[in-house]
């Protein structure tokens, strides 16, 4: 039988080195995260008696960087060569979980929190290294498909990672846990000597400051339309998800009436939906533009929360929930593929420095006044704003349909 272009296409890209050396590098990763994520939640929830603040401080930990060092090391993953900038921090990653093994034995657990904070920070230089390389190194009719293979493994591990993490803290304890996250992260970082060579920089970086190529990261987004669009796009976005994040609990327990245990069966739905939708996305990435993918995310995503605002049935609440899983890949990979085709490989890291603490940024500030709205308007209302804030992101992507993908803007003598 005769392979279709898609199959073809499918065979190229996972034949590429540098493709299969990152998903199996993030495969590695995913491991050493959700391992570090469930084992530290459940071990600080378990020596502090579940004191909140010592439990939100693991989030701190985690969510912190991204606003710190996103954009810092976004600007340095600029300058450095992706290679070298990614094993060095995997292994730093791993060197610092070792370090807190070594205060564990020695009765210090309050290091458990270096172990989180610093592969976080780290992971702002890492990953945008990592996109810079799908630029080089990925065809650009391949990068859509490679982008969905790559968004299937963080879809999976949504569902797989607080079961792994559970288990390994339960039958080994802490200890075995930071010892399987430092291996995963040496693994990780062994991988990526399969990578290409890193190619010569074109210019010399020595000549600019840190603090002008800042700015010359904040001006080349700013003069490029494509992704000021996106930035709006994101930052509806973000306010949507922060504005009912923290309510699923209330979802089941005030407008279903059931014990808040059935939000178990709600999270599993979304999970299985994203990962049929990033195996889907897959197979039609190759003919459908970003644009169309991430506006088809938004305007479903929007259509769930507006069905999961006035459902009083389990079961209608349960196929919304679904659907918005099904359809969140197309919202992640529309994203990182409109990044990447509308940004030159000098700026990859910069410009994911910019947008993704926007993104960030907006859901955390309708996560933290989520709690004042639920005492102050009902969930139907809150659940509908959030459904028109999606309807506002798509709309956002409304100018790119007319003109398709802008071409990349040339850095002018200022940038």
């Amino acid at each position: 039988m005769e392979k279709t272009n898609s199959e073809m296409t499918m065979g190229a890209l996972l034949r590429n080195r540098v493709v299969q050396t990152i998903l199996l590098s993030t495969l590695f990763l995913q491991i050493g995260i959700w391992v570090r994520n469930y084992s530290i939640l459940l071990f600080v929830v378990e020596k502090t008696k579940e004191n909140p603040v010592a439990v939100s401080l693991i989030s701190v930990a985690e969510f912190a960087p991204i606003f710190l060092f996103s954009f810092i090391g976004g600007t340095f993953a600029d300058r450095w060569k992706p290679k070298r900038t990614m094993i060095w921090c995997d292994f730093l990653s791993a060197v610092s979980i070792f370090v807190v093994l070594l205060a564990l034995w020695f009765g210090s657990w309050k290091a458990i929190f270096f172990a989180t904070l610093v592969s976080s920070i780290l992971s702002q230089f890492s990953q945008p290294s990592g996109m810079k390389l799908f630029k080089l190194h990925v065809n650009e009719e391949m990068i859509q498909m490679g982008m969905s293979i790559y968004q299937t493994i963080f879809a999976l591990f949504m569902i797989l990672g607080p079961v792994l993490g559970t288990f390994v803290y339960q039958h080994y304890g802490i200890r075995a846990a930071i010892a399987i996250m430092g291996v995963a992260f040496l693994l990780s970082a062994g991988i990526l000597f399969r990578l290409p060579p890193d190619y010569e920089l074109e210019e010399d970086t020595a000549d600019t400051s840190i603090i002008q190529e800042m700015k010359a990261g904040f001006s080349y987004v700013l003069h490029s339309r494509s992704l000021v669009l996106l930035g709006g796009c994101f930052a509806a976005a973000g306010f949507g998800i922060g504005l009912t994040q923290p309510l699923g609990v209330f979802l089941v327990t005030e407008q279903l009436g059931l014990p808040k245990e059935y939000l178990q069966w709600l999270m599993a739905a979304f999970g299985i939906g994203m990962i049929l939708g990033g195996a889907l996305t897959v197979g039609v990435s190759k003919k459908a533009p970003p644009q169309i993918l991430l506006a088809l995310g938004m305007t479903v995503s929007a259509i769930g929360f507006f069905v999961l605002g006035f459902s009083e049935l389990f079961w209608l609440t349960l196929v919304a929930q679904f659907f918005s899983g099904l359809f969140m890949p197309c919202i992640q990979i529309g994203i990182n593929t409109m990044i990447l085709k509308n940004t030159e490989a000098a700026f990859i890291g910069r410009v994911n420095g910019i947008l993704n603490p926007l993104f960030m940024g907006t859901m955390v500030i309708t996560m933290t006044a989520s709690g004042w709205l639920k005492q102050t308007f009902s969930l139907l209302t809150i659940y509908e704003a959030s459904a028109f804030l999606f309807i506002i992101g798509a709309i956002f992507l409304a100018p790119l349909f007319k003109g398709g993908n802008e071409a990349v803007l040339k850095k002018s003598e200022e940038v």
